[in-house]
């Protein structure tokens, strides 16, 4: 029979397992050996029955590549970066090690590529959409896709306010984005969304009246700059015959719109808090889904130079980062459809 040490026998336990286990600590040795023994052969009796299996998702990420369509000189591109992950019916690969139902990554890369070549792509939700019918349609053994595409923001170049026919400048003016799910038997769910937009306004925006105490050593402001990146993601439920192009436009210049106000005033802002729910208001009043805005804001600190024998009106700040998050869904039962229709009559 062969003899453990305590000391051998506990490294053990804390290697084959995260539970950690308060032994009762006995002056015979012999007796701390047999209770960390007895733990050990007790962790090696766990049985796969005995476990669930929560999530065995994989996938391919950050496939990257840029698609050319002509139409006789004039020339598209659209340069996308797409996450494609799947869940099995059956999780034997993690448990059994069998791999007979696993469709490898790079079989996923190849069929991204070959759906953007055979159907292009006419929005980034529609080629989305592509990829969830695909593998439902191709693999039985799916259970459930997801799809994430991303575009680069690509925008045909100008010359004289001509539009050039195959040159094109990246204009960092917001990432458009788009998401796709579906189960087995069930919806397939499409998401949307813009991020890295960041916008400014050097005026018409303020912060006053806030709660003070004896911590407080904030000014309060009438006339300051309002600056942000914004993430705004939006839900269409169920997917239906939608013009994702058409809506994404929309909200966007929703944005700028709330943000920004009239071109010749402006609008005034009080908070940061009050400019995002100005957003959210205007987009759920044409596009009726529920929408999500994340504010990650810019704070410009007007720096004080009367020390170095200069007065400084507004025109050198120090800048500093914080978060902003709300969300928020219209109640009435409108669809999409019947908004943007009645948008277009305006």
């Amino acid at each position: 029979m062969k003899i453990f040490s305590l000391s051998w026998l506990t490294t053990k336990i804390k290697a084959i397992s995260t539970v950690y286990i308060s032994l009762t600590l006995f002056h015979d040795s012999i007796t701390q050996a047999s209770t960390a023994f007895l733990y050990y052969c007790h962790v090696f009796s766990l049985q796969i029955k005995d476990l669930e299996v929560l999530n065995c998702e994989y996938g391919k990420n950050t496939i990257k590549f840029l698609r050319l369509h002509k139409e006789g000189k004039k020339q598209f591109v659209k340069e996308v970066e797409v996450c494609a992950h799947l869940r099995l019916t059956s999780p034997q690969e993690y448990l059994e090690g069998n791999n007979s139902l696993v469709i490898p990554t790079d079989t996923i890369k190849n069929i991204v590529l070959v759906l953007a070549k055979k159907n292009g792509i006419s929005s980034l939700e529609q080629f989305a959409i592509d990829i969830c019918n695909h593998f439902m349609t191709t693999f039985c053994q799916v259970a459930y896709v997801k799809a994430y595409v991303q575009e680069v923001p690509w925008q045909r170049l100008h010359e004289d306010g001509v539009p050039h026919i195959h040159s094109f400048i990246c204009v960092p003016d917001g990432t458009r984005f788009c998401e796709a799910e579906q189960c087995r038997n069930g919806p397939l769910i499409v998401f949307a969304g813009i991020k890295d937009l960041k916008l400014m306004k050097t005026t018409q925006s303020g912060f006053e009246g806030f709660y003070k105490n004896e911590h407080t050593t904030l000014p309060e402001r009438h006339d300051r700059i309002l600056c942000g990146e914004f993430f705004c993601k939006w839900s269409y439920g169920e997917c239906k015959d939608f013009d994702f192009n058409c809506i994404w436009k929309k909200i966007r210049e929703c944005i700028l719109e709330a943000f920004a106000g009239p071109p010749d005033c402006g609008e005034y802002s009080p908070s940061y808090q009050k400019t995002v729910n100005c957003i959210q208001m205007l987009v759920l009043s044409r596009v009726p889904q529920v929408i999500e805005v994340v504010l990650n804001n810019t704070f410009y600190n007007v720096v004080d130079m009367k020390n170095l024998g200069l007065t400084n009106d507004k025109e050198v700040s120090k800048c500093f980062k914080y978060n902003l998050t709300a969300l928020f869904r219209n109640t009435q039962p409108q669809s999409i459809a019947a908004v943007l229709h009645k948008t277009e009559l305006k």
